[in-house]
């Protein structure tokens, strides 16, 4: 019989659990909190648990972890790099970002991914599947017995869409948030996506208090579409009308991430796009560096696509800003370990034996 996974579980399963077993509903509550806010590996360090149940739970259950396969040290920004192999053998990336205020850990929803984005790199890849929530979660834990500062922050702009893999990022969400579990702060939790208008109201809805990224690039329907092939299924249009819903239900600022790409989207046009939707849509831009993705050898639009000058990323900046539009530039970072925005893919350790 296959043993039944806890880790991953949110604490009203856990709860349906232990009443199949005919065990008392509050050891759920002690079983969360000792996987989740202790983040321990086995049923024996589980000190308020009778050795009996510990004995039932081994039998019927298991606590699970990724294998970290590689972890890669950013020389430049001291970014680190985590290679996971899950138990069919397929790799992830999580990618923890130091700052000097925070300490921000990049996770994955998926392996690969079938957006096909032509700036990233994971859109090379190609997808296989969804993760499960143990799987998200899981980054989480196995990086934090890796790090000697407490991670502050968590970002899902890693390996995959989220919002198709909704129900388990949702759960993710919520254990995250749990006071019982991580206890991490929803305003310190930020989504993104690509745009899956339906999910982007659905969102509105749930009792996750976190914030909303938007992957914008063009506010062009037909420049974005040819970077952004999806948004031939869900226009730019249907994302804004979902992206104002959003807004309206929740009072909550969206985020709009915006790699610039020489002669593609960085042009006077496009800053008047930019203000003209930052006016309609409460939010702040998140400009980026494009990175290169050589590594995956790209083709197509990809393959051709160059960062925008410093001098010309620097005026387009502050043209925005002399809009008084809110602007961040996100440095890159961990772009010699290919951790950089827009650069993970995991199909470059399939053909060799990695370890730590």
């Amino acid at each position: 019989m296959e043993k039944i996974k806890l880790k991953g579980k949110t604490l009203k399963e856990l709860e349906d659990f232990f009443e199949s077993i005919s065990e008392d509903k509050f050891r759920a509550k002690q079983i969360f909190q000792w996987i989740y806010q202790y983040k321990v590996d086995s049923f024996d360090e589980m000190t308020n648990i009778s050795k009996s149940l510990r004995e039932k739970l081994k039998q019927l259950t298991s606590i699970d972890s990724l294998k970290i396969e590689q972890i890669q040290h950013s020389k430049r920004s001291n970014t680190k790099k985590f290679v996971f192999r899950c138990e069919d053998n397929s790799l992830i990336e999580s990618v923890l970002i130091p700052d000097q205020d925070r300490l921000t850990l990049c996770l994955s929803t998926q392996v690969g991914c079938p957006l096909n984005c032509q700036f990233c790199a994971t859109g090379q890849m190609g997808y296989k599947r969804n993760l499960s929530v143990y799987e998200i979660l899981d980054q989480f834990i196995q990086v934090s017995k890796f790090s000697n500062r407490k991670i502050t922050n968590i970002v899902y702009m890693g390996m995959g869409e989220p919002f198709l893999n909704y129900e388990n990022t949702i759960k993710s969400l919520m254990i995250f948030a749990s006071d019982l579990a991580f206890d991490i702060s929803g305003k310190k939790i930020t989504v993104s996506t690509v745009g899956i208008p339906e999910k982007i109201r659905e969102f509105a809805h749930t009792s996750f208090r976190g914030k909303l990224a938007f992957s914008l690039h063009s506010t062009d329907e037909e420049i974005r579409s040819l970077i952004i092939p999806i948004n031939r299924k869900y226009s730019l249009q249907e994302n804004i009308d979902a992206l104002e819903y959003f807004y309206k239900e929740t009072r909550r600022r969206i985020t709009f991430e915006y790699v610039l790409l020489k002669g593609i989207n960085d042009s006077d046009k496009d800053i008047k796009g930019l203000v003209k939707l930052s006016r309609l849509i409460p939010s702040k831009i998140n400009i980026i560096p494009f990175n290169s993705i050589k590594h995956t050898n790209p083709t197509g639009i990809g393959a051709e696509l160059e960062p925008t000058s410093l001098e010309e990323f620097n005026a387009f900046v502050e043209k925005l800003r002399k809009n008084n539009l809110t602007v961040f530039v996100r440095n890159t970072k961990g772009s010699d370990i290919e951790g950089a925005c827009g650069q993970l893919a995991t199909q470059i350790f399939k053909s060799h034996k990695v370890s730590i």
